[in-house]
């Protein structure tokens, strides 16, 4: 059940007893990913997000070294996807359910002890929701770290191996997200079926963007009929591989800064 988590680094697998005589549980680092079941084209299957989260955050945690403990939850699939929901096949939870169920899973680390949380998010549509639940779950336990990434947006050079229009405009099952789903489940992807289209605007020159410092709030349907947003015709599974292996790294290098992490204090 561990998938491409190592098996000794997979929470479930733990015995009450080992959670309780663990060492240094409160540096321990708790990985939660956070991915999506929802539409990627014509040519990607619905698990894409959950997928490519799992087996980044696995790859890194068979990279990062044994002395430091860190341990994996079984991945949410199901994200906040309503942006998509007009294609079959999504499956979507409301903000306000998504909040609670990762509030709640939050809560029942804390008090097993636990004071490390990392939300490893891979879906696009959902990062302002964990960011509300990491803020209002430091706000009510001051001793609890949560720290809401995104699994794309660790040190990584992975836009070099992309075409600058798909670096500023492949947002959905593009080059990039179909190159790694090659790399990882090549089965499950079905080139001859995949479409390139990118959103005819905002223009070049404009100060708004679909996702940037000054977004608009958009659905899938106004910039695809596809449902792709970006070229998938260029991807490979070499891309894929070097992708994986970059963002792994570079997840590796977080995981060691978040263990020594400690919160800043105010000076007097």
């Amino acid at each position: 059940m561990h998938g491409y988590i190592p098996p000794e680094r997979f929470f479930p697998y733990l015995t009450w007893q080992d959670v309780d005589t663990l060492l240094d549980k409160a540096r321990a680092i708790i990985i939660q990913p956070v991915g999506a079941v929802e539409q990627h084209g014509p040519h990607l299957p619905l698990i894409v997000d959950a997928a490519i989260g799992a087996a980044v955050v696995g790859q890194a945690l068979h990279k990062l070294e044994a002395g430091i403990p860190a341990y994996c939850l079984p991945p949410l699939c199901y994200g906040k996807s309503n942006e998509h929901w007009h294609f079959p096949g999504t499956v979507t939870l409301s903000a306000q359910t998504l909040m609670l169920m990762l509030t709640e899973v939050a809560e029942s680390l804390y008090r097993s002890g636990f004071r490390r949380l990392v939300l490893a998010n891979s879906h696009g549509g959902q990062p302002q929701v964990l960011e509300i639940v990491a803020r209002d779950l430091h706000q009510r336990y001051s001793d609890f770290v949560i720290f809401p990434l995104s699994v794309w947006q660790v040190p990584h050079a992975a836009a070099d191996l992309l075409s600058p229009q798909e670096r500023s405009q492949g947002i959905h099952a593009g080059d990039a997200e179909t190159s790694v789903m090659l790399s990882l489940l090549p089965d499950q992807v079905q080139m001859t079926r995949a479409v390139k289209e990118y959103p005819s605007g905002p223009p070049a020159d404009s100060l708004l963007s679909l996702e940037g410092k000054l977004p608009f709030a958009w659905t899938t349907r106004d910039l695809s009929a596809s449902g792709v947003v970006g070229d998938p015709t260029t991807a490979t599974a070499e891309k894929g591989d070097q992708m994986l292996a970059m963002l792994s790294d570079g997840w590796v290098e977080v995981l060691r800064q978040i263990y020594q992490f400690q919160l800043p204090s105010p000076e007097l």
